[in-house]
């Protein structure tokens, strides 16, 4: 059974960092397309940022505007999301997924609906 578990959020100043780790568990991840998403009340969930396991290739919400990196760490299943040059627009619960669908093994996905596990949600608050 695969679990994702997210950590590393909390409550930071605008212009703070923070760094959010997603340990997969429960089989072998390496074919896998890992992706952040997030949702801030009100708002429908939206893709910040994705991975591919098997060769690190990755991409960016045009929001991100180079703030954010997105790294995994193969020997250990798990993706990280930096987020530097924090914003109050970027508090939202944040969320990790997982796809192994055949666009994952070729592309970083950017559509919520494409992968087929998630993470129960870490919250990211940044203040004025």
């Amino acid at each position: 059974q695969v679990q994702l578990v997210e950590s590393g959020g909390g409550l930071v100043q605008a212009g703070g960092s923070l760094r959010l780790s997603c340990a997969a568990s429960g089989r072998s991840f390496s074919n896998y397309g890992m992706g952040w998403f997030r949702q801030a009340p009100g708002k429908e969930r939206e893709f910040v940022a994705g991975i591919k396991f098997s060769d690190g290739l990755s991409d960016y919400a045009a929001f991100v505007e180079g703030r954010f990196t997105i790294s995994r760490d193969n020997t250990k299943n798990t993706v990280h999301l930096r987020m530097n040059s924090l914003k109050p627009e970027d508090t939202a619960v944040y969320y990790c997924a997982a796809g192994d669908t055949y666009l994952h093994r070729i592309t970083v996905v950017t559509i919520a609906s494409q992968y087929d596990y998630w993470g129960q949600g870490t919250q990211v608050t940044v203040s004025s």
